[in-house]
């Protein structure tokens, strides 16, 4: 029996060692490749708003590796920092923000595994506190993927102080749920909300009321007509909270035969995104 519980304790250990490991190696940074003016290319802009990269449950830093190697082979865009942020709050970051053009910022979660993303919203609001009072930052772009948009919407529509120290511009999201009471079968008509028993949709519907943009906003929602991970009226349902503001800039856009993951991994959309956000 000794023998027996060494042997479930030791095989425990292995897994647990190779389980940090793999956290690890999945929290590493993507490198940063400095952007020149000699490579700027005729058809971007290149400005000084940094864009924010936000990963959804269980995300890493493969979630955007595809998306910053190709944005800085293409000279589109520049990685210049990446955040850590841990459950308890704790931030670390590497790299560092002083107004580069077209700057990616990348946040990742030391751990989003949680039951609910309700963890992950006061990490981010965190972060984004962090961003304005030590880096200056006061407009950003956003792209978030899955519940990383959702937390993004959570921690900056509660938080009267984000409000008003940053100014959102461009906002992309791919496969975001905003919903989470409905399913496949419903289809989206513009009183659905009403009918809504999701009491975190709710909460979000009298923030959105009580929201006033101080600049012009843009919103961006992609989803995939081939998503199993999100019913699209999960996502669909944003039109409902934009409604409160109907000078907000907003598009939805479905494209067939793209999966959840593919949404930020497809190159296709990946251009797309950066002719939103840089293109002229």
């Amino acid at each position: 029996m000794k023998r027996l519980l060494k042997v479930i304790v030791g095989l425990f250990s292995t897994l647990l060692i190779l389980a940090l490991v793999v956290q690890f190696l999945i929290l590493l940074p993507i490198p940063g490749r400095h952007l020149q003016t000699k490579d700027y290319q005729k058809d971007y802009r290149y400005v000084d708003v940094p864009t924010i990269l936000v990963p959804g449950w269980g995300g890493n830093t493969t979630t955007y590796r595809r998306m910053i190697k190709f944005y800085q082979n293409e000279h589109y865009a520049q990685k210049v920092m990446t955040v850590w942020v841990s459950p308890t709050g704790n931030i670390k970051t590497s790299g560092n923000y002083t107004g580069q053009k077209n700057a990616l910022i990348q946040i990742l979660f030391n751990w989003n595994y949680n039951a609910t993303y309700h963890p992950q919203v006061a990490q981010l609001k965190n972060v984004l506190h962090l961003l304005h009072d030590k880096y200056h930052i006061s407009t950003m772009n956003v792209i978030a993927h899955s519940y990383g948009g959702t937390e993004f919407m959570h921690a900056y529509m509660g938080d009267k102080t984000l409000q008003r120290n940053i100014q959102l511009n461009k906002l992309i999201f791919l496969g975001v749920p905003v919903e989470e009471s409905f399913g496949v079968k419903d289809k989206f008509v513009p009183d659905l909300r009403k009918k809504s028993t999701d009491k975190n949709f709710k909460q979000l519907e009298r923030e959105m009321r009580e929201w006033q943009p101080q600049s012009k906003v843009t919103i961006y929602n992609v989803m995939g007509g081939s998503d199993e991970s999100v019913p699209k009226i999960q996502s669909e349902m944003l039109q409902s909270l934009i409604a409160f503001h109907p000078h907000i800039e907003y598009h939805q856009v479905v494209v067939p035969h793209t999966s959840h993951f593919q949404l930020h991994s497809r190159q296709s959309i990946q251009r797309r995104i950066a002719n939103i956000l840089w293109g002229r």
